[in-house]
């Protein structure tokens, strides 16, 4: 008997041996992962012996392993795909789980249905690139009742549907660069038509309006005659069509600035290929408009503007993430850090709301679109 008890003594000495030194090799290899609520060293043995792609990253926890949704404008979208694969990046680097939504057109109806199928869903938050500032409130409204946190990216809902807003750079400064380029490419005088997106996008209707008050409070732009505002609703042959109905409307036309992704790429082509004298500038993908941008006869488009949208994608991500976790409210004066993006700071937006702006537009231009054109 007394040989039994002293077995099984040394057996579980023996099993708490290997427990212990296992428990120091899981601390030399997981230790990184660790966080400070739950450092790795106090971890049960059988939480340490985890296989290496179970085991939690330090940003895991940050981000709680939510679930984070992103409402594009509608599929085929170039400039929302990009932001999309940001938004997952971003995510990925959280640790949470990415839901992508494209919406079948650019419409407030589409998007509405995809909010709501993301409601039954449970999402933890919804970052939305709005077809329309006003008609996704009650939706949107109905998610933040259940608990989601909601803000807008890119193209904004108003201020009663959202916690904040991710822009891409002020309005204020988009218009000004938009304004100039329309000045400098005209000669300061002639006529000039704008196509944009939906009659009901926020964004494009903010840098438009942000163009007409700096065109009418400033002397220098007395000679330039916007003649049209078309609207291409972010659709490829619609936006050539309006860029046809230009040409054909207004034969002493000049330039067209487009401030759509998609409404730049339709124009460039159709006055590229009909070897028109009109000019184009306005915001557009380098990867797309390489072919077009140029300072010659041959090219329709001298220069353009633009941010980088997969930037935009990750700071909606890392966003919605400090509202979920509650790091931000979205009141003014919050701060948070966007993972390597850096440091953060919600501001107050003109339409009284808050915002987080990501940075001022970028010059694509003869000397700089063969580069750019490979990174997005």
């Amino acid at each position: 008997m007394k040989k039994k008890v002293l077995s099984a003594i040394l057996s579980v000495a023996m099993v708490a041996a290997l427990l212990v030194g296992c428990g120091n090799a899981a601390e030399e290899t997981e230790a990184p992962a660790a966080t400070e609520e739950a450092p790795a060293e106090e971890a049960p043995a059988e939480e340490a012996e985890a296989p290496a792609e179970d085991a939690a990253p330090a940003e895991d926890a940050a981000a709680g392993g939510g679930t984070y949704a992103f409402v594009s404008k509608s599929a085929g979208n170039p400039f929302n795909e990009r932001q999309a694969t940001g938004f997952e990046e971003a995510v990925a680097d959280l640790g949470g789980t990415a839901i992508i939504q494209h919406p079948e057109s650019a419409t407030a109806d589409a998007q509405i249905t995809v909010i709501q199928s993301l409601i039954s869903q449970g999402v933890d938050s919804i970052c939305v690139a709005a077809n329309d500032e006003n008609a996704l409130q009650a939706a949107l409204e109905e998610a933040a009742a259940e608990g989601i946190k909601v803000c807008s990216v890119d193209s904004t809902v108003n201020v009663a549907s959202r916690l904040t807003h991710v822009n891409q750079a002020g309005v204020t400064e988009i218009g000004q660069c938009l304004m100039d380029a329309v000045y400098d490419i005209t000669g300061g005088e002639g006529q000039w038509a704008i196509l944009s997106a939906t009659s009901q996008a926020a964004n494009q209707n903010a840098w438009i309006e942000s163009m007409k008050e700096i065109m009418a409070a400033d002397e220098k732009y007395a000679k330039l005659e916007l003649v049209e505002v078309a609207y291409g609703d972010d659709e490829p042959q619609k936006s050539t069509d309006q860029t046809q109905a230009l040409l054909q409307n207004y034969p002493d036309l000049k330039v067209i600035c487009a401030p759509t992704t998609v409404g730049i790429a339709a124009a460039a082509k159709v006055l590229q290929d009909q070897g028109s004298s009109v000019k184009l500038t306005g915001l557009g993908l380098p990867s797309e408009m390489a072919e077009y941008i140029g300072d010659d006869d041959a090219h329709s488009c001298p220069y353009m503007f633009l941010w980088n949208p997969i930037d935009l994608g990750r700071l909606g991500a890392y966003t919605s993430a400090a509202l979920v976790n509650g790091d931000i409210t979205g009141a003014e004066g919050d701060t948070f850090t966007a993972g390597d993006m850096g440091d953060y700071t919600v501001v107050k937006a003109g339409d009284g709301g808050t915002e987080i702006i990501l940075g001022a537009p970028f010059k694509f231009d003869p000397s700089n679109i063969e580069e750019w054109k490979e990174v997005y």
